[in-house]
């Protein structure tokens, strides 16, 4: 059963890579994709990495990058993370994730809270183009709804319901999209058999997929004179729909422990292939002592077009984390995260976020 399984996954892997690889990559599409703010990873250990960490990333944090990692989940976890995005816009990005174990093996359920906050904007009008008659502030929400379960010693999957929400005073937009995943973690050499350390992992996920989007309200509604009758009415102008940024990440990672497991170094890859951007090639180092402490630097590739780059967030990350125990017995814990984006414009990404294990 585990063999077809394990057999299952592969063809649906492969397919899946197949298909997509017809439809992503392409630069003729670029900006025609609405709800970008779905591609943003709001927490602080996966951007250390440069979400290069498909394969190994557990926890809430899996959440946004790969929802198999869920089913890492011992008992309960809570995360909170805030992102000062792209410095010197004076965008702000509050997350929030909370998820519980349901059985020995009933598997994961978790759900988080995205919201960005930009600040007060002027009003303008055709009339008054410098503005000074108010301001506005656009509210961009992501909640999601996961599941992941361990099918077998050694595949895992998961699957995340998103709920999109874009607006401001008088133009909202409603949607839908979803994310599955899978990892699978296994065992190469004598010596990693024999202490049963899983060191090598694969991952494989799709996200933001869901039906086109579209903007209604009173603000695509404009009041107009018939100049020949003088009589007034409302016109109001349809909203063209936009599609979501679908991607697949596809990654690797590989363990190697030192000294009684008490030092490790992992080193990581992913390729994404984006539908509406170029596609990004992810590498990541971390340094872990004893699950206490955790270095790691990141580096995502872009190709250029016509020698320009077309995306903000490529170039080097690092991050730190510190995980203290508040009860070996019980597996409490309380940990502190740090990430940092190099982003050219601007002056970069800065994450920080705290995650209690209960």
């Amino acid at each position: 059963m585990k063999q077809l399984l394990k057999a299952a996954s592969l063809v649906i892997l492969m397919s899946t890579i197949s298909f997509y690889n017809v439809y992503a990559g392409n630069d003729d599409r670029s900006g025609q994709a609405g709800a970008n703010e779905l591609l943003i990873n709001p927490w602080g250990r996966t951007s250390g990495w440069a979400n290069a960490n498909t394969a190994n990333v557990r926890g809430l944090e899996s959440m946004g990058l790969n929802i198999a990692g869920l089913a890492f989940t011992k008992k309960t976890e809570m995360m909170f993370a805030n992102t000062s995005w792209l410095r010197g816009t004076d965008i702000k990005m509050n997350a929030f994730g909370f998820s519980q174990k349901l059985g020995k093996d009933g598997g994961v359920l978790a759900v988080s809270i995205m919201s960005m906050n930009f600040g007060d904007i002027d009003i303008t009008t055709t009339e008054l183009p410098e503005g000074g008659i108010g301001k506005f502030s656009p509210r961009f929400m992501n909640m999601g709804i996961g599941f992941a379960k361990e099918f077998s010693n050694s595949i895992y999957g998961g699957v995340n319901v998103k709920i999109i929400s874009e607006s401001i005073a008088d133009l909202k937009s409603q949607g839908v999209a979803f994310d599955a995943g899978i990892q699978y973690h296994t065992t190469i050499g004598a010596k990693a058999k024999e202490q049963k350390i899983k060191n090598v992992k694969f991952g494989i996920s799709l996200r933001n997929v869901g039906p086109p989007l579209s903007f209604s309200g009173d603000g695509l509604s404009t009041r107009a004179t018939l100049p020949l009758t003088g009589t007034s009415l409302t016109v109001e102008q349809r909203s063209t729909k936009f599609e979501l940024p679908a991607l697949i990440n596809i990654g690797g990672a590989y363990d190697y422990y030192l000294m009684e497991e008490k030092h490790r170094v992992t080193g990581c890859m992913n390729f994404t292939s984006n539908s509406f951007i170029k596609d990004q090639f992810c590498f990541g180092v971390e340094y872990a002592y004893k699950s206490m402490f955790m270095g790691r630097v990141g580096y995502a590739y872009e190709s250029k077009k016509d020698g320009i780059k077309v995306n903000a967030l490529t170039g080097p990350t690092a991050g730190f984390t510190v995980e203290l125990p508040l009860n070996k017995e019980k597996g409490t814990a309380f940990g502190l995260d740090y990430g940092y984006r190099f982003t050219n414009p601007f002056a970069g990404c800065h994450t920080i976020g705290v995650k209690l294990t209960l």
